[in-house]
């Protein structure tokens, strides 16, 4: 029986990512915060989300980063039992 050779592709670069900042804007700091942010920034527009939504928002986050641990250890496993057949081979 003929074994079908599986190479080992390197690692993707490691994720580089931008800080994000989020505010907490209530009706008791909406007008120190326009002040604040028009100084700093100029022009105010908003992206507006729910707390809910934020909630979802973190959820899926947490969903996502499962899925990828999920896959890294797959990866792992398939790793690991070529560099077995390997080595058992070149023994």
């Amino acid at each position: 029986m003929e074994k079908t050779t599986v190479p080992i592709v390197p690692r993707p670069k490691p994720l580089q990512l931008t800080d994000t900042q989020v505010r907490v804007v209530t009706k008791q700091n909406l007008e120190i915060f326009l002040e604040q942010y028009e100084k700093q920034y100029g022009e105010v527009a908003f992206v507006v989300i729910s707390m809910k939504d934020y909630e979802n928002l973190a959820l899926n986050i947490a969903e996502l980063r499962r899925y990828i641990n999920q896959q890294i250890e797959i990866i792992v496993y398939y790793e690991e039992a070529v560099k077995q057949e390997e080595e058992n081979n070149n023994d």
